[in-house]
């Protein structure tokens, strides 16, 4: 299954997977789920659910104090 996964503010890439979850998605391209919302239109997703989409869009969580 190819996937465009669209970091806000970093780039795309394309990844190339056989049944992905989200974290699998996020491993490909060096982010933990830590650090990081996967979104499906909009709408967060649970990184241990398989993919069934070809785009998502993932964002970087803010720390601040």
């Amino acid at each position: 299954m190819r996937v465009t996964v669209d970091v806000k503010g970093e780039g795309t890439h394309e990844v190339d997977l056989e049944a992905p979850t989200y974290a699998d998605l996020l491993a490909e391209v060096e982010l933990s789920p830590h650090e990081v919302s996967v979104l499906v239109d909009g709408r967060p997703v649970p990184e241990d659910q398989p993919v069934e989409t070809d785009h998502v869009t993932v964002l970087r969580l803010i720390k601040g104090g």
